[in-house]
């Protein structure tokens, strides 16, 4: 191949692997099968080693986040991110309409953009290069948050050489989660016992905030881009520097629109008043900006906002229905939800007809009733939720309605632990949803990740008595013969499962931990408890006090753990995956030392280094033989501290007489 077509194919791969990266991840729509996406990315991946020069520097065969941030650098804004005046009906927006004519006369345009509910940022690019990233924070000075804004997919890391773009400029957007990729996620933080998000924005900014990035990089985050800062004029108008930004590789919104006038203008709020329910993102209103620099710069500026723009702020929808019900679910971990079934209602361009309502303390708070009439918004929630009830229509017997204190589905007993606002059903070895559900989740993709099982299936062989625990499903290779009279399990299907759950033996522990479903251990902490214990006898011998040096592991896990250990059925079903062959045991690759210089020494890596990265000098330590603490005790040999370390933790440090080293000072003791 010529190095004329190496350059086309790399550059056209690029584009469509980035697009199917986009589509999956951040739409979640996919348009391409994994194994197809696979052998693309062998592809580039082989064409990029062959012909170097020709990569993008934003390969989708590059490797997406792993930098760990303990704390967030504080970051003064060079232009301050201030905030936009909000409106919320046509006679305001009019009188704004009339400021400015009284200010710059009638010869103006306007830019109105979709306002996005999401997280405001300011990216920062020197030649090119994107080299900062900071959160509004208080408008002057935010968090810098590089490291988590690199794995965006959307978010370009370096812009194409030769572009007429700005040695140095700020571009200012929106990071923000897609509704199906935030419904997915959302889903999955329930499955795991962990705390739901109440709206993509939410999710949005918490994952922002996180420490480690390959975690913010499994996250499918998205941002919109809107506005240039330079220090020299690069263009007469922001219309014109929309276009410009688009061209250089930046994502920007589809649906702007210049306006001549303000009629225009609320021609474009009447449209996405209506349309934004079949938007795949939310947005809260429009924003209109004066269009010229020029007279921006001659309207200036509030103490708090711009006067050359506002926010029009759209009506959550709100609609009255009548309570018909409350019924109860039982998810895997046994919490139970109440749910509102309402009388089928249309509310933001969908039929409604059930509302979320949280749990106990929500219905007390509403003072629901039965037959009660409420209003229902959807606003900034994807589920549809009860704001309040509307006391005049409530009927004057009506019943108030009582949290049920026995599980649905099993009639068992009902707890709440304290400080939790969820009541739980404890019978998690004979309540159906609860078993079902556990042995779903143990055949998903992120846990066993079994062939030839689903849900659907699952369900099947459970009400047919062929399976009651996850040990249960490794044992059906003795029923092969009873399955066939079954419908829909022909020799094949069959076979295929089989094959499946034998080849799922192989799984890693962290896996294996993942798909037990213990509450609060998600996908992330089965993986640094297998690092921490190497062994589920390890972790099961482990005191909570044990349990919580390990790295990110805190008391509600801790306790969730040991809770879950106690119970002699669930170690009894553990003994019995050991024994089918399952994987308990963290595999130890072996270590060769450099040498033994800092044997029987501990150490802590905090802050930011010149030179290394804290994985470099943690594997620097560990091969000559030191080990690496996760939090600071008495025990700890020496803290290893580079720029921006947390305080709290130097002056624990310093408090325990630790001593405290640079890295310089490291390379001495092992003499590098």
């Amino acid at each position: 191949m010529s190095p004329a077509e190496a350059k086309n194919q790399i550059k056209a791969l690029t584009t469509e692997l980035k697009q199917h990266n986009y589509n999956y991840y951040v739409l979640a729509m996919p348009t391409i099968a994994d194994f197809d996406f696979d052998k693309k990315l062998e592809q580039l991946n082989k064409l990029e080693k062959e012909f170097p020069e020709f990569a993008d520097p934003d390969s989708p065969t590059q490797k997406v986040g792993g930098d760990i941030t303990k704390e967030f650098v504080t970051y003064r804004h060079r232009w301050p991110m201030l905030s936009l005046g909000n409106t919320y009906n046509e006679q305001e927006l009019l009188d704004f309409d009339q400021r400015i004519r009284k200010a710059i006369g009638d010869n103006f345009e306007y830019v109105c953009e979709l306002k996005f509910d999401g997280l405001s940022m300011s990216l920062t690019y020197e030649d090119g290069k994107l080299v900062r990233a900071v959160t509004r924070g208080d408008g002057v000075q935010g968090d810098e948050v590089t490291a988590n804004i690199r794995t965006i997919n959307t978010i370009p890391k370096r812009l194409y050489e030769g572009g007429d773009y700005p040695n140095y400029f700020d571009i200012r957007g929106e990071v923000f989660m897609h509704r199906k990729a935030f419904d997915r996620l959302n889903n999955e933080r329930l499955e795991n016992g962990e705390v739901a998000y109440a709206n993509p924005r939410n999710f949005a900014s918490g994952t922002v905030k996180m420490q480690d990035s390959a975690e913010v990089a499994k996250r499918p985050l998205d941002c919109f881009l809107y506005f240039l800062y330079t220090e020299k004029p690069v263009f007469k108008t922001h219309w014109e520097s929309l276009q410009a930004v688009k061209s250089w590789g930046f994502h920007t919104n589809e649906h702007s629109r210049l306006c001549n006038n303000i009629d225009e203008v609320f021609e474009f709020i009447a449209k996405w008043d209506k349309d934004r329910f079949g938007l795949s993102y939310d947005i809260d209103g429009i924003v209109i900006k004066v269009n010229n620099y020029s007279q921006q710069q001659e309207l200036g500026f509030t103490a708090k906002s711009p006067r050359w723009a506002i926010a029009y702020k759209f009506k959550a929808e709100r609609v009255q229905t009548e309570l018909l019900s409350v019924s109860y679910q039982v998810g895997r971990t046994g919490a139970v939800t109440p749910v509102a079934n309402l009388k089928p209602v249309l509310l933001a361009g969908t039929t409604v007809k059930r509302a979320t309502l949280h749990n106990a303390n929500e219905i007390i708070r509403l003072d629901l009733h039965e037959g009660d009439t409420v209003f229902v918004e959807k606003g900034g929630e994807i589920i549809p939720k009860i704001i309040s009830v509307n006391p005049d229509k409530r009927a004057q017997n009506a019943v108030p309605v009582v949290y049920r204190t026995t599980c649905p589905a099993c009639d068992t007993p009902l707890e709440r632990k304290e400080g939790e606002a969820a009541f739980y059903c404890p019978n998690d070895e004979g309540c159906p949803p609860q078993i079902v559900g556990k042995m779903q989740h143990f055949i998903g993709r992120k846990a066993m990740d079994i062939d030839g099982l689903g849900d659907e299936t699952i369900e099947t062989l459970y009400s047919r008595g062929f399976i009651s625990h996850i040990s249960d499903i490794y044992k059906l290779y003795e029923h092969a013969d009873e399955l066939k009279q079954m419908d829909r399990f022909g020799d094949k299907s069959i076979t295929n499962m089989l094959d499946g759950i034998e080849k799922s033996k192989q799984m890693p522990f962290e896996k294996v931990l993942f798909g037990l479903g213990i509450r609060y251990i998600g996908e992330t902490v089965a993986k640094k408890l297998a690092i921490h214990f190497k062994s589920i006898d390890g972790l099961m011998a482990a005191t909570q006090e044990e349990l919580v040096t390990a790295d990110e592991i805190g008391e509600r896990i801790a306790q969730s753990l040991v809770d879950y250990f106690a119970d002699e059925k669930h170690r009894e079903e553990i003994e019995k995956l050991k024994a089918l062959g399952l994987q308990f045991v963290v595999e130890i690759k072996e270590v060769k030392l450099a040498s033994e210089k800092l044997s029987g020494q501990s150490f802590i890596i905090s802050g930011v280094f010149e030179k290394f990265s804290r994985d470099e000098l943690k594997d620097l330590i560990e091969q000559n033989g030191g080990k690496i603490l996760s939090s600071i005790s008495a025990k700890l040999s020496y803290l290893v501290a580079g720029d921006n370390m947390g305080p709290a933790k130097l002056e624990k440090a310093q408090k325990l007489n630790i001593p405290i080293i640079s890295d310089e000072e490291l390379l001495a003791m092992i003499e590098i």
